[in-house]
């Protein structure tokens, strides 16, 4: 038998009394890719950091290629021994160069004093030609896609001589295309010799690309074994506990044609911003979404539909449209505006836009109807507030120790449904949902389908942004299709079929007015 690369026994990690992990096991044989899954809150970051030492466990062994490892090891010397991990948010510095940021801090030098630019560029340029990778070295980092820093991080590794990636997530932001390219290089580290460990909960792609599976489920070990031998259904079993089944909104409750328009767009149209390389035009967007209808908007990456999001909540500019609200003019200013106005925003980006991490959960619920909980005017009515969040906690199942933990201390989806709370609790006329499963696992999805079904049988008009065909047609009532900042289709209902929508959305206007 193969003797493992990575060997992580009853391994426990314990946080003020809470068990995060007790006693995980992980087995990661030498060029495999190997799929780590689980729940949000299932413990997988927990594991990720001890592995790379950002964190030391409590108790258990992590051995690798043989030795026993220090739990008192730092992150860098967890990568001089070959273990690289690239999290989320990109370990990258958006200023300087792409060679610059592969070897930063192992720079090859031409004199004690001077780095050698031209062999920094040469070496990053024979990594990226290796990886099949169109990227100048010589490219500032901040005109990167997210995909393309994606790769630099990958290349950056192989550059540290790794010979275990860990990858977390690292598909969550990625077109199809995108993430066909990132198989391609995973593939080509398999190829190598180089094992991955890849942490995702698009569990398709743990059958298009990975060789073995380990499963965790509140912190414990449930399960692992050859990919060949389950079903996406058993997966999703040993991850929650039960079958999770996707249901369509009922045909009872998704006939708005009759009831009154809750918001009218007409003619919005955005310049392309002269500073933004990846700024998005929108020419004449108009659309209408009913009281109590779910409205899906589905586009490629790149056709618009954050930019129309965005303008409607008031957070960005745009430079002429009309808009309606409960057919009253309504015109979008600034956010708080928007929110007056009972249009409430779930961001595309939960982290930077959607929740202050360094606050807790009450701070974070409550941030946007404090005016509600008001006592005497200055003095927030605390028992409310309690009232509030324990509502929402229950409504929602948002897994936390207490009210005081930060936000930052919460799994992704837990992170979500916090500031859906928020968003609910102002009982807003409109709801705009951008991605909002996004990096989630597929039991909390369901959950925040539930959710919307709810809000809209309440009568709030729900826009739903998505990149995940499945779930748009699962959920809306009716979808517009957006191309290069234009809108090229609607379907309705049973309409709708993925091959139709991605026909709409794949719309070349320039091809259209050369014919």
């Amino acid at each position: 038998m193969t003797e493992p690369l990575l060997a992580i026994t009853d391994l426990a990690k314990n946080f003020s009394g809470v068990w995060a992990l007790n006693k995980v096991q992980l087995t990661v044989l030498p060029g495999e890719i190997h799929a780590l899954l689980g729940e949000n809150g299932a413990g997988k970051s927990t594991l990720l950091k001890a592995l790379a030492g950002a964190q030391p466990q409590t108790s258990g062994d992590i051995r690798f290629n043989g030795e026993l490892l220090s739990p008192q090891d730092s992150p860098v010397e967890r990568q001089n021994r070959g273990i690289v991990t690239i999290y989320q948010e990109f370990n990258l510095l958006p200023n300087m160069t792409v060679a610059e940021n592969m070897f930063l801090g192992r720079e090859l030098q031409r004199s004690r004093l001077f780095v050698d630019a031209q062999a920094v560029n040469q070496e990053a340029r024979t990594v990226l030609e290796y990886l099949q990778l169109n990227i100048a070295p010589t490219t500032q980092v901040a005109r990167l896609s997210v995909a393309q820093q994606q790769m630099v991080e990958i290349a950056r590794a192989l550059t540290l001589n790794a010979r275990l990636i860990v990858m977390d997530e690292p598909s969550a932001a990625l077109s199809d295309s995108e993430v066909e390219s990132l198989h391609r290089v995973v593939r080509e580290l398999k190829a190598r010799g180089v094992s991955v460990i890849y942490v995702t909960h698009r569990l398709h792609e743990v059958f298009q690309l990975c060789d073995r599976f380990t499963v965790l489920q509140d912190g414990r070990y449930t399960g692992s074994g050859n990919v060949a031998d389950i079903d996406v259904a058993g997966i999703i079993r040993m991850m929650v506990g039960r079958d999770v089944v996707f249901t369509r909104r009922p045909a009872s409750e998704t006939h708005h044609q009759d009831k009154p328009v809750r918001l009218a767009v007409k003619g919005l149209c955005r310049e392309k911003p002269p500073l933004d390389p990846h700024g998005i035009a929108l020419d004449h967007i108009g659309f209408q979404v009913h009281e109590g209808e779910i409205l899906g908007i589905a586009g490629l990456v790149g056709a618009g539909r954050t930019e129309v999001a965005r303008c409607l909540f008031g957070a960005d500019p745009f430079t002429s449209g009309e808009f309606w609200l409960d057919g009253q003019p309504y015109q979008p200013v600034d956010p708080l505006h928007a929110l007056d106005q009972g249009i409430a925003l779930v961001p595309e980006d939960r982290k930077k836009e959607g929740a202050v991490l360094g606050l807790s959960i009450r701070n974070n619920l409550s941030l946007s109807s404090l005016s509600s909980l008001l006592r005497w005017r200055y003095f927030v009515d605390t028992r409310r507030e309690d009232d509030l969040i324990e509502s929402y906690r229950q409504a929602l199942r948002i897994k936390m120790v207490d009210s005081e933990q930060e936000v930052r201390k919460l799994s992704g989806g837990n992170q979500q449904k916090v500031i859906l709370a928020r968003c609910m609790a102002l009982n807003p006329r409109v709801l705009i949902v951008d991605e909002p499963t996004r990096g989630i696992d597929v039991g909390t999805k369901s959950e925040v389908h539930q959710v919307l079904f709810d809000m809209a049988k309440r009568g709030v008009a729900v826009i739903v942004i998505s990149s995940d065909l499945p779930e748009v047609m699962a959920i809306s009532d009716r979808i517009i299709t957006l191309s290069e900042g234009r809108i090229t289709g609607e379907l309705h209902g049973d309409d709708a079929t993925e091959e139709r929508l991605m026909t709409l959305m794949a719309i070349c206007h320039d091809a259209q007015q050369a014919a």
